[in-house]
């Protein structure tokens, strides 16, 4: 145990975002050979039309669409889940969550995370001589070796899991509305629909939590702080990088201002959407000031609607920027997904992938170079219920076609469940004529029974595909006593910033 003891000395010395290039930057030394630096941004709860590139009326994104026609636009993107823990487990592992072990969401109180014998994206490149930052939303666990620190980033500055998960002293914009933490004294008191009016919400600088309740008002400019810092200082160092941006945006509580005290009219979304293009503007600028022509920054979203498979649901704005590499004003009708990441930023960065296990992603590079319009051929969705069964993978995309086997049984932000719908012949669209799945295809029609047969091997093989991989299981259990506190003795743990 002195290796991880040390470790964590180590991380915890650097904290301060001012120790950490000293840390782990001088000490591994500059590394050979022309490898890109990566950038990955990822939008909590974006929707597809929110980006003004793929919508004309939205007039919000002006820095991302900026982005898109100076490089590559993604029209068939999709998120690998439609909930945050597996989205982004399958984001730095390349694997679904029926392969990764990650099924669900963890809470406050998850003694466990992404299991520990998954590799993470972090770790692959870090081996390759990268060093790795990751800021914002992590949401795969915060107790013990399941922090971030512990999965492969040298760097952590962020909240440890939704932003809904905790109370703040202003609690955002939201319906129904979650109550202000407790200012200090006396009981709070009990407000149900998963607000968490006894525990702030905490802020993390490595394994230091450095401000709880967060504010979130200002989280929006210190990750854009802490992220050029990172990129400046890694450019410094001679070594190529991985920054992984996890954003809040555009997940609830919102953080801007309320209708009824902005003069402009601008709604809490739409202030909220400008915040967080302007985020993504500051952290190209720096790219473009400090290695423009070799980092390739990819941005997409995470989940636009929670825990539904319908293409709302995981159907997502995605951009590939890298001057001179990425051809410019490109629409790619590839079909692609978040799975697509990590064997990509692998091929890019000229690593290996991990031998001992079956990858869901596929290596797009020749796609982002231009060279290539072949995506998928099938892509799979878990049901929007499932917790973790094999038989849970219901939904199909296959070329132009989806197939649900499974609809609805969703759990809504009250805490109730919608009534599930499971279909022994399963609902089969075509989303070249009807992308809104509004009209599913004629049971007894020509069409249907010709693509039928189709969806039931390939489920069939993806079945028995991850019946003989090696397939992780995430520990769900949970202790009040992991709950991230940086002051037991003040009311919602309370402590100043630093």
């Amino acid at each position: 145990m002195g290796w991880l003891f040390l470790k964590v000395l180590l991380v915890g010395a650097s904290f301060s975002g001012l120790l950490y290039p000293l840390m782990d930057f001088c000490l591994r030394g500059k590394t050979t050979g022309q490898k890109p630096n990566i950038v990955i941004i990822l939008a909590d709860d974006m929707g597809w039309g929110d980006l003004g590139a793929n919508w004309a009326e939205t007039m919000d994104t002006a820095n991302l669409d900026k982005m898109a026609s100076e490089g590559m636009r993604f029209v068939d993107f999709h998120a690998a889940a439609s909930t945050c823990s597996p989205s982004r487990a399958s984001l730095l592992t390349g694997r679904l969550g029926l392969r990764n072990g990650v099924t669900h969401n963890f809470a406050v109180t998850s003694v466990g995370g992404l299991p520990l014998n998954e590799t993470t994206l972090a770790e692959v490149l870090r081996q390759a001589g990268y060093v790795t930052a990751m800021i914002g939303k992590w949401h795969l666990g915060h107790h013990g070796s399941y922090h971030p620190n512990f999965r492969g980033f040298d760097y952590y500055f962020g909240i440890p899991y939704s932003h809904d998960m905790g109370c703040t002293d202003a609690p955002g914009f939201n319906h129904p509305p979650c109550p202000a933490c407790p200012p200090g004294r006396g009981p709070s008191s009990s407000f149900g629909r998963d607000c968490y009016t006894d525990l702030a919400l905490p802020l993390y600088e490595n394994l230091h939590i450095v401000e709880q309740p967060v504010n979130l008002s200002s989280l929006a400019q210190r990750y854009a702080e802490k992220a050029t810092q990172f990129i400046q200082q890694a450019s410094a160092s001679g070594r190529p990088f991985l920054l992984y941006v996890g954003l809040a945006h555009m997940h609830v509580p919102l953080a801007g201002t309320r209708p009824w005290a902005n003069p402009w009219g601008q709604s809490p979304y739409r202030a909220g959407l400008r915040e967080m293009d302007s985020l993504v503007g500051r952290i190209k600028d720096e790219v473009n000031h400090m290695a423009k022509e070799n980092t390739f920054l990819w941005f997409t979203g995470g989940s636009p609607a929670k825990q539904t498979t319908w293409e709302g649901g995981h159907r997502v704005p995605a951009l590939a920027y890298w001057p001179g590499r990425v051809p410019a004003n490109v629409t790619s009708t590839a079909l692609l997904s978040v799975l697509d990441i990590f064997p990509t930023v692998v091929a890019l960065a000229q690593a290996s992938l991990p031998q001992d296990r079956h990858f869901d992603g596929l290596d797009a590079s020749e796609v982002l170079l231009g060279r290539s319009q072949m995506g998928h051929e099938v892509l799979f969705h878990p049901n929007s219920g499932a917790a973790g069964e094999l038989g849970a993978l219901q939904t199909v995309r296959l070329g132009r076609y989806k197939a649900f086997y499974v609809t609805g049984g969703a759990r809504a932000c009250d805490g109730s469940t919608g009534p599930e719908q499971q279909h022994r012949l399963p609902l089969i669209f075509d989303l070249q004529d009807d992308v809104a799945e509004g009209v599913p295809l004629q049971r007894g029609g020509a069409e249907y029974q010709a693509v039928l047969p189709k969806v039931r091997k390939v489920l069939a093989d993806i079945f028995q595909d991850i019946a003989n991989d090696n397939v992780s299981r995430a520990d769900y259990t949970q202790d009040p006593s992991v709950i991230p506190c940086c002051n037991p003795y003040q009311v919602a743990c309370r402590c100043q910033t630093e």
